[in-house]
C-alpha cells in the first residue's frame, strides 16, 4: 500500500494517531537543542539511561516541563536501588506535579532491590502515589532477556497497575497486527501506543548508540534485530510504510491503538519535519 492508494477513511486513521504523538527523548547533551523543534505543548517521554541516573531523567523532565511540555519520565526498576530510593523518586514526581510515568525493567545490570517492572509497580502501589497514568512496555518481536511466553506472562502481571502499553520499535506491520490480535484474545485490554522510529541518519544513530554506552548499545541492538536489518538495507526505512501497512489495524476498535510513540533518538528536527510533511500529504 502507498499513500496514493489510501482511502479517505484510512488517511484519517493515520492522521488520528500521528497528530499528537509521544516523542521519546534521551538525556544526552543535545537534548534541549533538539527539544526546541518539538511542537508547543508536545507530550515527551524521557528515557532512563543506564549511563546516567534516574535523577538525571527527572532533572531533564523538570527542564522540559518548564518549557511547557507534557512530560512522562521513565522509572527503571534496575536503576532503582531500594524502597527508600523509590520513595524519594515518587516524592519528587509529586513535587513536580507529574501524574504520568512509564515503568520499565530497564537494561541496567541488576544490582538493587527490583529486578523487573512488576516488582517496581507493586512496590509503588504499596507505598502509595499520585500517578494516575502509568505506561508499560510490550514486545511484539520478543525481548532479548526472556522468551515470548514469559513476555506475555509479564504483560498480564503488569496490566493491573497500568493504564496503557507502548510497543518496542518494530518494522513489520503484519507481525505487530498478528501479535496485537493474539494479545487482545488473551485478555490484554490496555490501549496501545505503537512504537515507531523517528527519522535519524545512520551515522548519527550509531553515534547516539555509542554515547548511550557500549553494553547498552549491544543489548539494544540484540533487542531490536529488525532495526539492524533495516539499517543495513539500501534506502533505509520510513515510518509511513509501517503506518500504511497497519492502517486496517489502526481502524479496528478492538485493536485499541490509541496513538504512536516516536523513538526520536534525539533527532527531533528531522523527525518532526517528516511528521508534518506526511500529515500534509495525508490531507
Amino acid at each position: 500500500m502507498t499513500t496514493s492508494t489510501l482511502t479517505d477513511a484510512q488517511r484519517r486513521e493515520i492522521r488520528r494517531v500521528l497528530t499528537d504523538p509521544v516523542f521519546e527523548l534521551i538525556p544526552l547533551k543535545n537534548v534541549m537543542d533538539q527539544a526546541a523543534h518539538l511542537p508547543a505543548g508536545a507530550t515527551v517521554s524521557v528515557t532512563a539511561s543506564p549511563a546516567k541516573t534516574l535523577e538525571d531523567t527527572l532533572d531533564l523532565a523538570a527542564a522540559l516541563q518548564a518549557e511547557g511540555f507534557r512530560v512522562i519520565p521513565h522509572l527503571s526498576a534496575r536503576m532503582t536501588r531500594d524502597r527508600a530510593h523509590l520513595e524519594a523518586l515518587l516524592d519528587r514526581l509529586a513535587e513536580m506535579g507529574l501524574d504520568q510515568a512509564f515503568v520499565v525493567g530497564g537494561d541496567a545490570e541488576y544490582t538493587g532491590e527490583f529486578y523487573d517492572a512488576e516488582s517496581l509497580l507493586s512496590t509503588m502501589t504499596a507505598i502509595g502515589h499520585d500517578i494516575s497514568d502509568i505506561g508499560i512496555g510490550s514486545y511484539p518481536e520478543g525481548h532479548h532477556i526472556f522468551d515470548p511466553p514469559t513476555a506475555a506472562a509479564a504483560l498480564h502481571a503488569k496490566q493491573p497497575y497500568a493504564t496503557s502499553m507502548t510497543s518496542q520499535m518494530c518494522f513489520d506491520g503484519p507481525a505487530i497486527s498478528d501479535w496485537l490480535r493474539m494479545t487482545r484474545a488473551e485478555g490484554i485490554t490496555l490501549p496501545l501506543y505503537l512504537g515507531i522510529p523517528g527519522v535519524a541518519e545512520r551515522m548519527k544513530l550509531m553515534k547516539i548508540a555509542t554515547r548511550i554506552g557500549v553494553g547498552q548499545s549491544a543489548r539494544f541492538l540484540a533487542h531490536n534485530k529488525s532495526l539492524v536489518r533495516t539499517f543495513i538495507q539500501p534506502g533505509g526505512y520510513s515510518a509511513d510504510e509501517l503506518l500504511e501497512d497497519m492502517v486496517d489495524t489502526l481502524a479496528d476498535e478492538t485493536a485499541n491503538v490509541a496513538g504512536v510513540h516516536i523513538y526520536t533518538f534525539n533527532q527531533v528536527e528531522t523527525t518532526e519535519r517528516w511528521r508534518r510533511d506526511y500529515l500534509d500529504l495525508l490531507r
